[in-house]
């Protein structure tokens, strides 16, 4: 169903300039979220997979550019065997059953991640809901499977060594800006803010790039229980720190922050 836009004004007393334009999240704490109940670790998997629905439709309502969550690491394939198969198929239910809601919600779906090694359904179901949603012009949902941000940057270094090797591009013209148009999320803007939950003070191999101006959030509530007015209180804590961008307190328009450069890349 199709939610209305929140303004910002009336819900967080924030104006619209004051909002991120780009949320990343660490979804973490499901397994602990499960053993305080005395439950199976994939029963925390699968509330925190319900959670991933409110989440993306009130940063829809928002109107804001892109939400990227940190669905499933390259390291943790090293989990046990059911416990990765149970995450496989709960990503499987999620890209058919959250369809109507992406598309109801003018949501542009995208995974971010090496493809190898994912389930033949997963990739089956990921390529479907990409070209049922590709020309949607609202929030980029950005989900990360089987993701490192390491892995990122070695396939960057390799694409921009192939385009060396083919003689489309001069050593000495690489700059950060050719790395940016070689990773994943070419055409996003970096996050602004950067959300953990379950309170571990890592960044755990996310968006080591992108983040690197990026305001970071830890709470110490468990991803099952990280609703909207958490975002909320999230999204104001960050549009009242000052944000610098490496300049001085006194050279900052009156706005409180220097304009850092759009980093969007048209793929």
């Amino acid at each position: 169903m199709r939610e209305p836009p929140i303004d910002p004004r009336e819900q967080l007393g924030l104006e619209p300039e004051q909002l991120p334009r780009h949320i990343a999240i660490i979804m973490d704490g499901n397994g602990r979220w499960a053993n305080l109940r005395n439950m199976p670790r994939i029963q925390g998997h699968i509330e925190g997979a319900a959670n991933v629905r409110e989440i993306t439709t009130h940063c829809a309502r928002l109107q804001l550019d892109a939400l990227t969550l940190y669905g499933f690491s390259a390291e943790n394939w090293k989990r046990p065997k059911e416990e990765v198969d149970a995450l496989m198929d709960l990503y499987v239910d999620y890209l058919v059953n959250e369809r109507e809601e992406i598309m109801a919600n003018n949501i542009r779906f995208l995974q971010i991640g090496r493809r190898e090694g994912l389930p033949e359904a997963v990739l089956r179901e990921l390529e479907r809901t990409q070209l049922m949603s590709g020309d949607n012009s609202g929030l980029t949902l950005c989900v990360a499977i089987n993701y490192g941000s390491r892995d990122e940057i070695v396939d960057a270094v390799r694409a921009i060594a192939r385009q060396v090797q083919a003689g489309q591009l001069n050593p000495g013209d690489i700059d950060e800006w050719s790395v940016a148009r070689a990773l994943y999320t070419a055409d996003l803007p970096d996050p602004d803010l950067l959300i953990r939950t379950a309170g571990e003070m890592r960044i755990s191999n996310f968006l080591l790039w992108q983040i690197s101006y990026t305001e970071l959030y830890v709470t110490d509530v468990l991803w099952p229980d990280f609703g909207k007015d958490q975002l909320n209180e999230a999204i104001r804590a960050f549009a009242h720190r000052e944000r610098r961008f490496g300049a001085v307190t006194s050279d900052l328009p009156a706005t409180g922050s220097p304009g850092r450069p759009d980093r969007t890349i048209s793929p």
